[in-house]
């Protein structure tokens, strides 16, 4: 699987996932959230795929961002929703985390 598949479909689950936030309790916030996350993934995705700098390292960034505004709600709240985004968020942290690691 080449490295920037996942930051591609990533994005588009935050981005996608924003919008229907948003259509469904017009929650502003989700919407802003979930299309600046995508928009990050989806950035590093091309940057990753034209063999860019900074790539992996934005994908890393999108992930910590999902991951601290996640992780805390999925403790409090034990909603499906919350918990679906720490693990999305953590998947991306390994994954690219991974990938940083091996490229120094």
């Amino acid at each position: 699987m080449s490295s920037d598949l996942p930051a591609l479909i990533f994005g588009t689950l935050c981005g996608t996932g924003g919008a229907i936030g948003y259509v469904k309790t017009g929650s502003v916030p989700s919407l802003v959230a979930g299309l600046g996350v995508g928009a990050l993934y989806i950035h590093s995705s091309q940057l990753i795929r034209n063999k860019q700098p900074y790539g992996i390292e934005l994908a890393v960034l999108a992930s910590i961002v999902l991951a601290g505004s996640s992780v805390p709600r999925a403790i409090k709240t034990g909603k499906p929703l919350p918990q679906v985004l720490s693990v999305l968020a953590a998947t991306g942290l390994v994954y690219y985390g991974m990938k940083l690691v091996q490229k120094k």
